[in-house]
């Protein structure tokens, strides 16, 4: 009696063993086929996307330039002050910057504020003694002095103040005066209507194309923007240079007047 129960307890126990083994056996394949239907659906949209890629498609390109009229709203100059002296470098700075420094009171004194001030180059320079010898060795190069630069860039918001700030630095330490140009200071807008008329010009010019060619505008694959706008120069590449003294340089009349903004792009089309 007893080896028949032990039979029925091991026959129960392999089917119980048999029992989970199916179960492990049943999720193993669940998981391996989730596993392949994504992989395939990967798989797939991998292939489609590249399937619908612009560069699959026949297109074509059409330009189109767009402007706008800006009023500038700043004037900007820069003035530079040239120190000459020996090898007592320490003095020469000393001289330097005390007529920057004046200059630049003077700017601030007639309203232009520390934001709109920046000095914009500083150089020091040495100046050679060079010898001409006909025979033997010439000696080397020996320094004899130095040269200081100093470059200060000035913005100006108010227009009335232009004329008495160019002659002034002049009258207060600075050298020579250049750069001179009115400018928009912040061309955002008018760029952005620049723009929305280029691109209106080159949708209609892709309609003309399409309708002279036989075929339909499809989709927008592509879009390149150029152009831009140059500030206005009222005093060229010449520099208002002090030349015969502070008593012999006048205030100069200047007229901000206007400028064009253009701007160009270039629209690619899907062919249909």
């Amino acid at each position: 009696m007893c080896g028949i129960m032990d039979t029925m307890n091991e026959q129960k126990i392999g089917a119980e063993r048999m029992g989970r083994s199916i179960k492990q056996y049943f999720w193993v394949a669940v998981t391996v086929a989730v596993l392949v239907v994504a992989y395939a659906a990967w798989s797939y949209a991998r292939t489609y996307s590249q399937s619908v890629e612009p560069s699959s498609f026949r297109s074509f390109s059409v330009t189109g330039e767009g402007k706008a009229v800006a009023i500038p709203d700043i004037a900007s100059f820069s003035f530079s002050v040239v120190t000459e002296g020996g090898k007592d470098i320490g003095a020469l700075q000393s001289e330097n910057t005390g007529k920057a420094n004046a200059a630049v009171a003077f700017v601030k004194g007639e309203g232009v504020e520390v934001k709109d001030i920046k000095t914009q180059a500083y150089r020091m320079e040495p100046r050679y003694q060079y010898y001409a010898c006909k025979t033997g060795a010439c000696p080397p190069p020996e320094i004899v002095g130095y040269t200081i630069t100093q470059v200060v860039a000035v913005k100006v918001r108010d227009f009335a103040k232009i004329g008495k700030l160019l002659s002034g630095v002049l009258k207060n330490g600075a050298n020579s005066v250049a750069d001179f140009q009115f400018k928009v200071d912040d061309p955002t807008a008018v760029q952005a209507e620049a723009r929305a008329e280029a691109i209106q010009k080159a949708r209609a010019k892709a309609e003309e194309v399409a309708g002279a060619a036989g075929f339909s505008v499809g989709r927008l694959l592509s879009i390149d923007e150029g152009g831009g706008y140059q500030p206005m120069y009222s005093m060229a590449a010449e520099s208002l240079d002090r030349g015969g003294g502070p008593s012999a340089v006048p205030a100069p009349t200047i007229e901000p007047g206007s400028q064009e903004v253009t701007v160009d792009v270039t629209l690619r089309y899907e062919i249909r």
